[in-house]
């Protein structure tokens, strides 16, 4: 916006010096309902007429930072954050709104933003009334009574609304009216009555399209082999989840994620940290197991832990709101019950047996980082990554490995490994023997006096820096960026020199051959067989490389090499004792 300047009352001359870069913030709640007084338009109204009207100084109006059907205890608010982000940038030095309710409903942020935030970068706060706030012109003010008093109302006020809501939504819930932000794939809302759900068709028939697969198959064919040795073609069987994600992606089918998002919604799925568009199998997996395809509204699965801490929270199964023939089915309901039975039996057990597979969660591709899933084939088991086989074959490839060389190769790793462990305890008995053992590090030392070096130029840097934003050698912004930077790093490097402490503490106790790492692995000394227990306790990950290579990664990594180091540090111990032995 154009800068706008007003010529000062007398004796206010003091107030030229300054140019106040304003943020105009509103907010508006779902809560507020049709108070006329409290709409966007209305705030903005009153705002305006204010700065026209009353306030003296030379200003620019940076912009308008409105939030929308949010709620004040909600510190994510989009506006409020990106005001938040104009202030610590030094865009934003003042900040107006109608009332404190509008920007705070929460109490502690309150006192932490007028009495802490705004003043630490320079920021003046106005509010127009209920009270009148203005942390420039009448600082004292926000240390009397008034503004506490009105916060811990706000709070209130804002605890009994949410009570109020939530009895609003859950007596909604019971009638089965849909109260979601946004409708579940295959649907959307009605046009009219945003508690009613009417069926997307495009959406809809991919819905039709994975229970139909899922239960009976695509309709592709294959050759097989009778017992005659004649050649017949048949339907394949039932697809499996990862087989319907990549064929969705294959066919360039967006995810629910996607395709909500081409289609122009805000949405984001709480499922995921980031969306790249392709299905996966668990997608599918909570599309087929979703009753709102058969017509069920199901909800209240999930509620917030407070009005104030808006993290949420699963809600047991008993507790949820189920009610029949809310809406339009698409899936039959005699498809969804079949596919019901099918994911009954989709386990991630062997084959007989109840326990699970030997490798579940210790396999990983070595290039992409992601799991390894297992197939059959030929009567053989083999593992391929996850991302090759579930999402697509140009993000990563096969890795593919046979279920028999990796057990043969594991084991003859965990073997060779408790070996190297038995050579480390006859030279721990040795060293151990001689007159004079040697508990201090020089490597841990000379660390420990490199990274408390390290953290003494830090702290004297981040001493300095005020003077240098003081003396005018950096702007403030400068000064913010670097001080944060520098704390951040005085916070690892404390960090760091703890760890090395404690390091160089466990080393001046020496180390025998009862050492825990030695035990857990010889006490397995004669084995023969993997097992599952064994895994869990050495192993820590198995990573699959695509040239047919396995890196088997152990627990307790750091005690090995203490170890390691300690043997290092008694070379001449040794020494002494094979010289005493000869």
């Amino acid at each position: 916006m154009a800068r706008i300047r007003k010529s000062q009352p007398d004796g206010k001359s003091t107030l030229k010096k300054i140019v106040w870069y304003i943020a105009l913030y509103i907010r508006l709640s779902k809560d507020d309902g049709n108070d006329e007084s409290l709409s966007v338009t209305n705030q903005k109204k009153i705002l305006a007429e204010y700065i026209e009207k009353f306030f003296q100084g030379e200003y620019v109006i940076i912009d308008y930072y409105v939030d929308d059907g949010r709620t004040g205890t909600d510190y994510d608010r989009p506006d409020f954050q990106r005001l938040i982000h104009d202030v610590e940038s030094g865009k934003v030095n003042c900040v107006i709104c109608k009332n404190l309710a509008r920007a705070f409903r929460n109490y502690s942020d309150q006192g932490y933003f007028i009495e802490s935030f705004f003043p630490l970068h320079g920021t003046r706060f106005i509010t127009l009334g209920d009270p009148k706030v203005d942390t420039y012109l009448n600082p004292e003010a926000v240390s009397g009574m008034e503004v506490p008093i009105n916060g811990l109302m706000n709070d209130r006020f804002a605890y009994s609304t949410s009570s109020s809501v939530r009895r609003t939504f859950d007596t909604k819930r019971r009638n089965g009216e849909f109260i979601g932000a946004f409708a579940p794939y295959g649907y959307e809302k009605h046009p009219t009555d945003k508690n009613a759900l009417v069926i997307d068709e495009e959406a809809a028939q991919v819905v039709r399209d994975i229970f139909q697969w899922f239960v009976y198959g695509d309709g592709s064919t294959e050759i097989v082999v009778d017992e005659n040795g004649v050649e017949q073609e048949v339907l394949k069987g039932s697809m499996s989840k990862e087989g319907i994600a990549r064929k969705l992606n294959e066919m360039g089918v967006p995810n629910p994620t996607l395709y909500k998002v081409k289609k122009g919604y805000r949405y984001k799925n709480p499922h995921a940290k980031e969306n790249d568009g392709l299905w996966m199998g668990t997608s599918v997996s909570r599309l087929l197991k979703n009753k709102v395809y058969v017509g069920t509204m199901v909800q209240g699965k999930q509620r917030v832990i407070s009005y104030k801490v808006h993290d949420m929270v699963n809600v047991p199964e008993e507790e949820w709101y189920q009610v029949n023939n809310t809406h339009e089915a698409i899936i039959p309901l005699e498809l969804f019950e079949k596919s019901q039975e099918l994911h009954a039996k989709d386990t991630r057990t062997a084959p007989g047996k109840t326990e699970t597979y030997l490798f579940s969660d210790f396999l990983k591709c070595a290039d992409c980082g992601k799991s390894m899933t297992r197939r059959a084939s030929n009567g053989f088991v083999y593992y391929n990554c996850s991302t090759y086989k579930r999402k697509s074959k140009d993000k990563c490839t096969k890795h593919t490995m046979r279920l028999d060389v990796l057990e043969k190769t594991v084991l003859l790793v965990i073997q060779k490994h408790i070996e190297l462990v038995e050579s480390l305890e006859e030279v721990l008995n040795n060293i151990n023997q001689a007159p004079v053992v040697q508990t201090k590090s020089a490597r841990l030392e000379h660390l420990l006096k490199l990274r408390e070096q390290e953290l003494e130029k830090t702290e004297d840097l981040i001493s300095g820096l005020y003077m240098d934003w003081k003396n005018g050698d950096i702007t403030r912004e400068q000064y913010r960026k670097m001080k944060e930077k520098f704390e951040q790093q005085e916070i690892q490097l404390k960090e760091v020199i703890e760890h090395i402490r404690d390091e160089i503490g466990t080393m001046e106790q020496g180390i025998t051959s009862d050492d825990p790492y030695l035990q857990a692995f010889l006490k397995h000394k004669n084995i023969q067989e993997l097992s599952q227990g064994i895994l869990v306790e050495l192993v820590k990950t198995i990573l699959i490389h695509e040239n047919g290579e396995i890196t088997v990664q152990f627990k307790m990594e750091n005690q090995y090499k203490r170890i390691i180091d300690f043997i290092e540090n008694n070379k001449y111990s040794l020494t002494v004792v094979e010289n005493k032995v000869g």
